[in-house]
């Protein structure tokens, strides 16, 4: 049982992603109207890294939960899997991901916004609703079985809500998270920059979908292109990669009741990071309907990778559009 071999069972290039939101909402979080801290402070430095790694081990632990509970399916899809060729027992997966997973929730109990200072005693006891960041990433943590496990539910087998899992678990709660390590999350503009992402998630996370049609169908998970056959299914998820980004030169416009705009970051950078997004998901668009039936013959299809692109691209450039 080699470190490859675990480093393999955590898929790290999928890491990424998810760091990235984490940093980008807390960076949309910090450059917001709504950050009460007077600068980067140690306290809030080290905060946002003990968030960041807190949520990459959380995506590592999601990661062979899945692997677990998927062994049949990858036995088809994916045989080089380390599950899969007994390089790593099912039983040690198991407990290691459990371990990860606590790792991962307990610590974010102490990461509390102003007004609650630093203070060990300060985080500890305050009140419940101020530990926003705990109860999201508490939320996640139950996606990721409420998609993998039978007993839960396992959406991985009934097509959209599947979609709907992934989606809200790395995109709304992400985004959210990642707002809650700097500032309250008791507004609307950080559900709204979720909703964003959730939205893309919704569709684009089929694209992983189409290749793996065989051990889906055998195991009996109806996922869009199983039940819908590639061309079509294509053509559903096609919206998903352009429509999402027109909410944020939308978020620009509309005003709240209080008389402020519902972004609050740089209008002319979300106006410019919208439109650079929809030309780019219009792209991918045309290389996905191009000739759908090759996405479930290749598992690096150009739209899996721009769908990849296009979301990291977009956590960075919000984390620009709010800090500058």
């Amino acid at each position: 049982m080699s470190m490859r071999s675990w480093i393999a069972l955590a898929r790290p290039f999928t890491l990424v992603p998810p760091l990235l939101g984490i940093l980008a909402g807390s960076a949309c979080a910090f450059g917001s109207a709504h950050n009460l801290h007077p600068g980067l402070t140690p306290g809030l430095f080290w905060t946002l890294l003990a968030g960041s790694v807190c949520a990459s081990l959380m995506n590592a632990a999601s990661n062979m939960i899945n692997q677990v509970f998927d062994l049949s399916i990858d036995r088809i899809n994916k045989p080089g899997r380390p599950l899969c060729t007994g390089q790593i027992a099912v039983r040690s997966a198991v407990r290691v991901s459990f371990v990860l997973y606590a790792v991962s929730l307990v610590p974010t109990w102490w990461i509390v916004p102003p007004p609650y200072d630093d203070a060990f005693a300060s985080r500890t006891f305050a009140p419940w609703y101020a530990h926003a960041c705990f109860w999201v990433f508490l939320a996640g943590l139950l996606c990721t079985f409420i998609y993998s496990a039978p007993f839960l539910g396992r959406t991985k087998r009934f097509g959209i809500w599947a979609n709907a899992t992934v989606a809200t678990a790395r995109g709304e709660l992400l985004k959210v998270a990642g707002w809650s390590m700097v500032a309250t999350t008791a507004m609307f503009e950080p559900w709204y920059l979720g909703a964003v992402f959730f939205l893309f998630l919704l569709g684009a996370t089929s694209t992983k979908d189409f290749s793996d049609i065989r051990g889906d169908a055998l195991d009996g998970c109806r996922t869009l292109p199983v039940v819908y056959g590639p061309r079509t299914a294509a053509w559903m998820i096609a919206p998903f990669f352009v429509l999402p980004w027109l909410m944020l030169p939308l978020g620009t416009l509309v005003r709240l009741p209080s008389g402020g705009r519902l972004l609050t970051g740089n209008p002319l950078l979300l106006d410019a990071l919208g439109a650079i997004l929809v030309l780019w998901g219009a792209y991918t668009v045309i290389l996905l309907l191009r000739r759908p039936e090759d996405l479930a013959s290749s598992r690096n299809h150009p739209a899996w990778t721009h769908m990849y692109a296009m979301m990291m691209a977009a956590q960075v450039g919000l984390a620009i559009a709010y800090l500058i």
